[in-house]
């Protein structure tokens, strides 16, 4: 989970007591869910092949 602030989160739309409801919407909390999902999924594959790559020119430097 990021900790990245977004200007359309849950927080902000309290602010408009019209738009407050009893219910919970599932379909948008799974939707939430599988992009958060999505998120760290990416950012896993970059800082595996950032160490990856780290590795690999460690290896290079050391054959010199």
């Amino acid at each position: 989970m990021s900790s990245e602030l977004d200007k359309n989160n849950f927080y902000s739309e309290l602010k408009n007591p019209n738009s407050i409801s009893k219910r919970v919407n599932v379909n948008d909390l799974v939707s939430k869910m599988n992009e958060d999902k999505k998120k760290e999924r990416k950012n896993s594959l970059v800082l595996g092949a950032a160490a990856v790559s780290a590795v690999t020119v460690f290896g290079i430097i050391l054959t010199l």
